[in-house]
Order: C-alpha cells, then structure tokens, then sequence
C-alpha cells in the first residue's frame, strides 16, 4: 500500500469517515498536469492516513457532465444523509479563453459512489469561468457554494459565496462578492506568456473555529511561488467583509488547502505541494485549537524541519474601528530550523484573539 509520498495527486481531499474507520483520499488526478484530462475521479482509503490503497473509480467520465473534457478538484461531502460530490469542469478549454468552467454537484449513497449527477447542470452561474465549488453549511442550516471565479475571465480573481436550495439542486439566490485576491496584500501579480497582470483565486475552503470566529483559507500567488492565505469574517458570517491577513499562512509552495478531523479529534490541514506538474504530493499539517486567557485562540500545524509561524491578533468585539494592520518580521529559534516568525495584529476596541499556525514544513 503506497504511503502519501509516492502518490502524485493535486487538490487533495480527505474524508474521515467514522462510520466505516476509513480515512478516504480524493483529488485532481490528471498525471499530465492539471490541464490533461482524466478519465474522471477515484477514491484511496486508509485505515491510519499512512497507508493508502489503490485507487478505485468513484465518477466515470461516462457519467460526468455532458462535454466536460477536464475534471478538476473534487470534494465529498456529507450533508443530509447522502454523500455529495462537489467538483469542477471544463470544456474545450485553452488557457485564456476556455469555453466554459463551473460546478456541478453529483449525489451517492456512500462516499465510495459511485457518483450520479444531482444539480440542474451547472451550480455556478453561467457565462462565468468558475472553479472549485465547496459546501458551507452556516449557522442557520442555509448551504452555501463558495468558489472561485478566474482570473482568466476577470484578471483580478474573485471567490464568491451563493445560497443553494435545501436539496442542493440549484442556486436559492444572486451570488455575494467576498473579496477579490487584491485585497490580500501577499497576493502578487502574474505574467506569462498570455499576458501579464492578472491575480489568481483558487481552492477557498471555509472553517469555523470553536471560539465561533469564522475563516476562509484560499491560495494565490506571491513571492514565494503557489502560497496559502488566510482571511476572517468581521460579521461572523459568509457574506463578510472579509479581512484578509497581511503575510501567507503556507508560502513555500503548497496550496489548494482544506480542514479535517482525524480519528482521535485532531485538526489537521491538508494541501498539495510543491506545485509542479508530476511532483505533486499531499502534504498532512496537524493543526492544535487551544484556549488561552482573553479569548485567546491558538493554531499550530506541524510537520518536519522549518517552523513558519503566523499570529493573527483578531478582535473578539463586536463594536468599535479597525486600524490598519501593524505587521512585523523577526526571527526566532535559531539557525538550525531556519525559523521564520511572521507577526501581523489588528485591533478592534481592547479585546484581542490570537490565532498563530505553525507550521513546519520538509
């Protein structure tokens, strides 16, 4: 049974079954790169997140969306007594004018599928070049899709929230702006050989903390290549605002991340990296959630050699302004890690949380 190094997939997704005692592994499979199309989705399983099976097919190419040539960044999840598959979909595509790019949701009864189509085609606006749908569920047990619209359409990418009906069948409202991947001051402009300026949204996945705060990790591009980011809503809802952390949470080539829950209730952040055709690999951070004094709130995800360490001094008020975020660089720990501490605050009112992700990365 290979173990995660020496299984190539990119936008990794985990589900922690604990009706079964399976972890199960999904993701983009397209051993040419993201561009070449597969045959459609597969799942692993492992009983440990070590040891993993072969994969096994879950969505064929038959049964996925009529004229879909590339299959993109699946996610399952269980909603309602029934397993749904949230993934994206292009079609006769170049890379800056595809013909068509969006979200369909397909429906199983296990996460093992296979997977039949559900949505009235496709869940994301038409005319609009989106990708990487995921399910929120707020605190009103209204569905959300989140998910992207490209850079390729827009130049300055957007990630959007939009209602969805109780059965996830189609849109239940107009789609709400969150933030545009500008609004990250980590997030740099791209050129290449189709021009030059753009930005890039990509992978958001949404996450409540235990304090109530809610987060959205998404991935963009800065300096340090293919980077992870973080931004908190100031309303405590999906709609926002959103304020978007000053450094990347995860800036050594790795993103497209998402949260889960182990066997053992431990929090773990799974993305790919590096981002490179062919090279890519899952990579599995355990994420820690402590309480401190004053609210404070503490991240930490580790892994092998270099500590990168984020603190985020959030406001836990309801009332009063924001000012502008302060941030800071040092370095900690010694040489021997080459430990980098990346410090940013915001104040609201005299009440403050601390959010820090460590992570330590090979």
């Amino acid at each position: 049974m290979p173990n995660l190094s020496a299984i190539q997939l990119r936008d990794p997704f985990i589900v922690a079954d604990a009706t079964t005692g399976i972890y199960r592994l999904y993701g983009t499979t397209a051993l040419g790169g993201p561009m070449e199309a597969p045959d459609g989705f597969t799942v692993r399983t492992s009983p440990d997140l070590r040891r993993w099976s072969e994969p096994r097919p879950v969505l064929s190419r038959s049964a996925g969306p009529a004229g879909a040539d590339f299959f993109w960044a699946p996610e399952v999840h269980h909603y309602r007594g029934r397993w749904y598959l949230f993934a994206s979909y292009g079609a006769g595509m170049n890379v800056v004018k595809p013909l068509a790019h969006y979200t369909a949701i397909h429906v199983a009864a296990t996460p093992d599928g296979p997977f039949a189509p559900h949505s009235d085609g496709p869940v994301t606006p038409l005319g609009w070049f989106c990708i990487d749908g995921t399910l929120h569920v707020d605190r009103q047990e209204q569905a959300w899709i989140v998910f992207v619209r490209e850079w390729t359409q827009v130049v300055n990418g957007e990630i959007y929230a939009m209602p969805l009906s109780p059965d996830l069948r189609r849109p239940a409202g107009e789609p709400h702006l969150l933030f545009r991947a500008s609004s990250a001051p980590w997030s740099t402009r791209q050129k290449s050989e189709y021009g030059e300026g753009y930005q890039v949204t990509d992978g958001p996945w949404v996450h409540r903390t235990a304090a109530g705060t809610l987060l959205l990790l998404w991935s963009s591009f800065g300096h340090g290549g293919y980077v992870t980011g973080i931004a908190r809503s100031l309303s405590g809802d999906i709609t926002g605002p959103w304020e978007q952390a000053e450094t990347p949470l995860f800036a050594t080539d790795g993103g497209h991340p998402m949260l889960f829950r182990d066997f053992d209730n431990r929090l773990l952040l799974t993305l790919h990296s590096p981002n490179r055709p062919m090279q890519e690999r899952v990579r599995l951070l355990p994420v820690q959630e402590t309480a401190g004094c004053n609210a404070e709130r503490r991240f930490e995800a580790r892994s092998k050699s270099i500590l990168l360490s984020l603190y985020l001094y959030l406001s836990h008020s309801s009332s009063g302004r924001e000012s502008q975020p302060d941030l800071t660089n040092a370095r900690e720990r010694g040489a021997a890690h080459n430990d980098s501490l990346l410090v940013g605050r915001t104040r609201k009112a005299n009440n403050w949380i601390l959010i820090s992700l460590r992570i330590i990365c090979v």
